[in-house]
Formats: C-alpha cells, structure tokens, sequence
C-alpha cells in the first residue's frame, strides 16, 4: 500500500516546526512504528535526517510510543497504543497526518518526540506507600475485597503515556494523577500516606502547569487503557477529604 505520510519536524524545542510530507509504501501486516521505521530507512539511505519518535517495548505497555494520527492520540482505535495499531486499518493512497501530543507541559525534544516528564514528578511527589524494610510479605497478608481489588488494578492499568492530556482541550492531567491516587488509596497498604499524596500529587500536577478539568471526557475515550473518569472523581473527594484533615503534611 502506498501511503503519503505528512509529519511534523521539529529540530529542539527551541526551533519553530512544520509539517514536511513523505511517501511510502508499506504492508498492512506492518505495524504504525514498523512502517516509520521503512520511512526512517530510507532516509538514512538518502543521507536526511530520519523522524525522531519515542518508542519502547512495543507492546503496549511501556507507554512512550504516544503520538496523534489524523487528529488522535495514538490512532483511530479505541484501546490501542500507536505501536499496536497497523496499517491494515488505513486505506491504500491515504494521506496520514502525524503530529506530536500538543501541550505546553509536554515540550516538543524533537519531532514526534515530547518531553513528559512533568507525569515523572508527580508520580514522585506521592506515588509510593511505606513499609517495613526487610523480608517482603506473602502477597495474600492483608485481604481486600474483590471489588475493591480490582478497582484499584484498574487504575494501576495506566501507562502514563500522556494521550489523556493530549485529548483534553484543556491539557489536563487529572486522569492520570487520579488514576495514581486511586490505585493506592483503594489499597490498605496505601493508608499511610492517603492524605499527604492527593495534596502533593495534585500540588505538583498544578505546577506543572497542566490545565483544569471541565468534565468532558476525552480523556477516557481516548485512553488505550481505558482509565475511568471515576478515578477522577475520586481523586477529588479524597482531596476534599485531606484538605479538612488535622494530619496532612505539606512540603
């Protein structure tokens, strides 16, 4: 199949972008990176300069393969990273607009490449629990209800791989901090630091720079995980909880 691929090029962040457009042919058994990886090929068999994306694990779980297809984080499948998406689900001569996620806390590196490292800091502003150094305990110690197990799972599935804040017209990072604050506060081992990490995580998420949330909800429809805006929701509650709490620390 063959393809015209428009891509955005950037050299760093301080350099002024724009579009350049590229043709290529490629399998539709091919994956969306396999077939920048032909396009990147050819280019260093030409002598330029080949297109800068971030990549990973490709299978779907490392979370660094982020980029918007026509418009969308990773692609018009739901559920689906970038590297997981194949060409079979484009058409032959289709023109393919590729473009790096947009967000003044994401700076484009280079190309396709963005730096997400604001999702970082959050995490170590309160995404961790204490426990006792030493021999680690039998998995099964402490019994959690089934329900609230797998809520909690369910929001540990996030790969933090920033296509929430891409889809938001605001650029807001609240799925994502409310996913990490959700996974352990369901968790009794999470219960120490409860009120000090919702305030720190989304203290720091508000530095950051991120935008606020207005319930829209791109967010969750366009998550390859499908992280539930409930997360949200809790997260707020456990932040109201923790701004009337006698206890919570603040740095």
């Amino acid at each position: 199949m063959k393809l015209t691929l428009k891509i955005w090029r950037q050299k760093d962040r301080e350099e002024t972008g724009g579009f350049e457009t590229y043709q290529v042919e490629a399998s539709e058994e091919m994956s969306f990176l396999e077939m920048l990886d032909v396009l990147n090929q050819e280019l260093i068999e030409q002598k330029k300069e080949p297109v800068a994306f971030d990549h990973d694990c490709r299978e779907g779980i490392c979370g660094t393969c982020g980029m918007m297809i026509n418009g969308q984080p990773h692609g018009p499948l739901k559920a689906t990273t970038t590297c997981q998406l194949h060409m079979r689900h484009f058409n032959d001569g289709e023109t393919i607009l590729i473009e790096p996620f947009r967000a003044n806390s994401f700076p484009v590196v280079k190309d396709l490449v963005v730096d997400r490292s604001a999702f970082d800091r959050i995490i170590q502003a309160g995404g961790y629990i204490s426990v006792d150094t030493g021999q680690a305990p039998d998995g099964n110690v402490i019994p959690i209800e089934k329900d609230q197990a797998s809520s909690a799972f369910d929001a540990a599935a996030c790969i933090g791989c920033g296509a929430c804040v891409a889809a938001c017209p605001n650029a807001s990072a609240v799925l994502f901090t409310g996913a990490k604050v959700s996974h352990l506060t369901q968790l009794p081992q999470g219960d120490v630091e409860s009120k000090r990490r919702v305030q720190r995580m989304v203290a720091q998420m508000n530095k950051e720079g991120f935008g606020n949330c207005s319930n829209i909800s791109a967010c969750e429809a366009e998550c390859p995980k499908e992280i539930s805006v409930a997360n949200i929701a809790r997260m707020n509650r456990e932040y109201i909880s923790s701004s009337f709490s006698t206890d919570k620390v603040m740095d």
